[in-house]
């Protein structure tokens, strides 16, 4: 028998340390930061349609831009729903 076998150090077949924190969560800000992006393409293309029925004018490229980002803060947000809902290994 060598002390390589008793040595925890070397051992090989030791069992990892137990986790002393909280598993790993994700922040809370990108959430926020997918719901905002979300909330201002939908506040977009409310404003593309109000303004199509309001006046006889065709909106302002500027609210076609915003309004992509709808799908982006989906995304995101699809995106952070994945990532918080992993179990930490």
């Amino acid at each position: 028998m060598t002390n390589h076998e008793h040595d925890p150090v070397n051992a090989t077949d030791a069992t990892p340390p137990a986790a002393g924190g909280p598993p790993r969560r994700a922040s809370g800000r990108f959430l926020y930061v997918a719901l905002a992006l979300f909330g201002i393409g939908l506040l977009a293309i409310v404003a593309i349609f109000l303004t199509s029925i309001l006046s006889d004018s065709e909106p302002a490229l500027w609210l076609y831009l915003t309004a992509m980002l709808t799908p982006l803060g989906f995304i995101l947000g699809v995106f952070y729903a994945l990532w918080s809902g992993r179990r930490a290994r």
